[in-house]
């Protein structure tokens, strides 16, 4: 619902703020800060509409319905599969079918990695089959697998300090878990921190806070200049085991097969649709999650269940009583069903609930029309364009949404704002957001209009792989938290 928000109000653009910027001739900018909280404040009764639509409507566990059965036909949906494909084609006919506008599909080139088959075996001090996830991207072992001695450290520090003992040896990384972002660095770079003092191969421990022996997977990333190594995450249980072990004294020896392959890269898309704004056309309010996920899970939550609450807020506005085209007369009549007063739309004849206009026409002025009973449409279209992208290739490093940016970036002063969400979708707590401390006033007054859901925190450091091109580039950014 924060989504939602923010294309109603139209009154500022957040990026002139942001940069400092006059973006427009028109830019309203210049309006006392206590004239835009009352504004804000106006719209209270649409931020009660679409509450009341997607808590306690016909809209209530929709998104979660419609996620159950793309996941459930498609299953994973890995960079350069099929299945991502097939993803990509029934989400395009579902925002089709669900009446949304300029529904498109915007071609990407994105990276194809498959992981095969893959083991990791203690040999020494004693036998133990090991829990592994090979890193996206990461090269294969020879047939025959690698099979070495191990160095297990805690940290980047650590093993440049023990770098002549890591040459010919599997290091194994037991960093501690502080935070994600902080920590996820020893996945991405592990591989190429190991290959530069020499090692044969890395494995990882799993970013992660709490574990149940289950290793995680997660994109890697080589660097040129610097020898590829196979590279795997492994649980927490078994990086922990093995660093007592060290601390012991024991030698350790590990025999690992992985047969990870890197292919061409692969044609696919980012999909797109909108509802076009009444006020700011131009101006563009861009909600978005990822289509693509791991191979080994379904991708309810990583990020399906982002994607799919990005469609929602599209859903919400039209199911609100969008119909008719961007900027039409609207009149409201008197209408012979009795139930008046009714909202009349210039546009297509599509009402349960429809008269002659010889009925009122004093009113109603030339057709065509399209009537219905102001009990059923209220004619809600946002002031700003509401646009939605379902990226493809995230998992890989943004592919997708960096393709993207990099068509639109002529356009950059149209964003007002982009979000994303790919945090999971658990009970909403507020918005993160990066942005200038003007824009952030703004931000705060619009989530006071969530009070009814306590959803009315602003957090900082909004940022997220999709969306930290903009961020860059001084463009308002949002995500979901």
């Amino acid at each position: 619902m924060e989504f939602l928000l923010f294309t109603f109000v139209g009154v500022v653009h957040l990026l002139s703020l942001s940069s400092g910027k006059p973006i427009y001739k028109n830019d309203i900018s210049r309006r006392t800060f206590q004239e835009i909280r009352e504004e804000i404040a106006s719209y209270g009764d649409v931020a009660k509409a679409i509450i009341d639509l997607a808590v306690y409507g016909k809209a209530q566990n929709r998104s979660y319905e419609r996620l159950a059965l793309l996941v459930d036909t498609v299953g994973p949906r890995p960079s350069g599969s099929r299945s991502l494909e097939k993803a990509i084609q029934i989400m395009y006919q579902n925002l089709r079918e669900d009446g949304l506008e300029n529904v498109h599909l915007e071609p990407v080139k994105i990276p194809h990695w498959e992981r095969g088959e893959e083991s990791a075996v203690m040999l020494e001090p004693r036998i133990h089959r090991m829990a592994i996830l090979g890193l996206g991207s990461s090269i294969g072992t020879p047939p025959e697998g690698i099979t070495a001695e191990v160095l297990v450290v805690t940290s980047f520090e650590e093993l440049q300090r023990r770098a002549p003992e890591a040459r010919g040896k599997i290091v194994v990384y037991n960093q501690p878990y502080v935070n994600y972002s902080t920590t996820v660095q020893y996945r991405v770079q592990g591989a190429v921190e190991a290959a530069k003092v020499g090692a044969l191969a890395s494995l990882i421990r799993s970013v992660a806070s709490f574990s149940i022996y289950s290793p995680h997977t997660g994109i890697q990333e080589y660097q040129d200049g610097v020898p590829k190594i196979p590279t795997a995450c492994i649980t927490v249980e078994d990086a922990e085991m093995m660093s007592r072990m060290a601390s012991r004294g024991n030698r350790i020896v590990i025999q690992l097969k992985m047969g990870a392959k890197n292919y061409p890269d692969a044609d696919s898309f980012n999909t797109v649709a909108e509802i076009i704004g009444s006020k700011y056309p131009e101006q563009v309010v861009l909600v978005s999650g990822h289509l693509d996920s791991w191979d080994v899970g379904q991708g309810a939550m990583d990020d399906g269940g982002g994607a799919f609450i990005s469609w929602e807020a599209l859903s919400l506005i039209k199911d609100l009583g969008l119909t008719g085209q961007p900027g039409v007369s609207q009149q409201r009549g008197n209408h012979v069903c009795g139930r008046g007063p009714c909202l009349v739309l210039g546009g297509l004849m599509r009402a349960p609930c429809t008269a002659s206009p010889a009925s009122n026409p004093a009113t109603w002025g030339p057709g065509p029309w399209e009537v219905r009973c102001a009990s059923v449409l209220t004619g809600l279209r946002p002031k700003r364009t509401l646009r939605l992208v379902l990226w493809t290739a995230e998992e890989q490093g943004g592919v997708g949404a960096f393709q993207y940016y990099l068509l639109h970036q002529a356009n950059i002063s149209n964003y007002s704002l982009v979000m994303e969400s790919d945090l999971g979708t658990f009970l909403p707590s507020g918005l993160q957001f990066t942005g200038s401390d003007k824009a952030r006033a703004i931000v705060e007054e619009v989530m006071h209009l969530l009070q009814p859901v306590n959803v009315t925190r602003v957090f900082r450091a909004g940022e997220g792989t999709d969306i930290n091109f903009w961020i860059q580039a001084g463009v308002p950014v949002g995500i979901v938290r």
